[in-house]
């Protein structure tokens, strides 16, 4: 019975971080478009370029704001941070690349790989064991 509570719980671990993730995919596609997809047209008007981000940028906030509320249920506010700058990055490059046509250069992928080594850092003792909240409240703590 312990072992399936157990797993029950991993489950649901890994539930938050897969919705944490994809939301936050979601919201940085939406947020890189509303920051850059301008420069795309520079015969916009400036306030007209600033309306159409403000518009793109709600469906970013209605994203962004479920993501770090389910996100905090297993991260905290630092880890959070860190993995959405990697994710707005992993959106941007692409976006850059496909939708701006601008090349990656080799110490902006050398920046972008410090980046990622900060979420790796910030994130290297996550794991089940890390979130023992679970097995506290659970009165688990001892077969962890």
């Amino acid at each position: 019975m312990e072992l399936l509570i157990v797993r029950m719980c991993i489950f649901e671990y890994k539930i938050y971080c897969m919705q944490t993730i994809l939301l936050l995919l979601i919201s940085n596609s939406f947020m890189t478009y509303a920051w850059y997809g301008h420069l795309k047209n520079p015969n916009l008007k400036l306030w007209q370029a600033v309306l159409i981000s403000w518009g793109v940028a709600f469906f970013e906030y209605c994203f962004m704001v479920p993501a770090n509320r389910i996100g905090y249920k297993t991260f905290n506010a630092y880890q959070l941070k860190i993995i959405q700058e990697v994710i707005t990055l992993s959106v941007f490059v692409v976006f850059a690349y496909f939708f701006l046509g601008e090349k990656l250069r080799w110490n902006y992928a050398v920046s972008f790989v410090f980046i990622f080594l900060a979420s790796f850092l910030i994130n290297w003792g996550i794991s089940i064991c890390h979130n023992l909240w679970y097995f506290k409240i659970l009165g688990l703590h001892n077969i962890v």
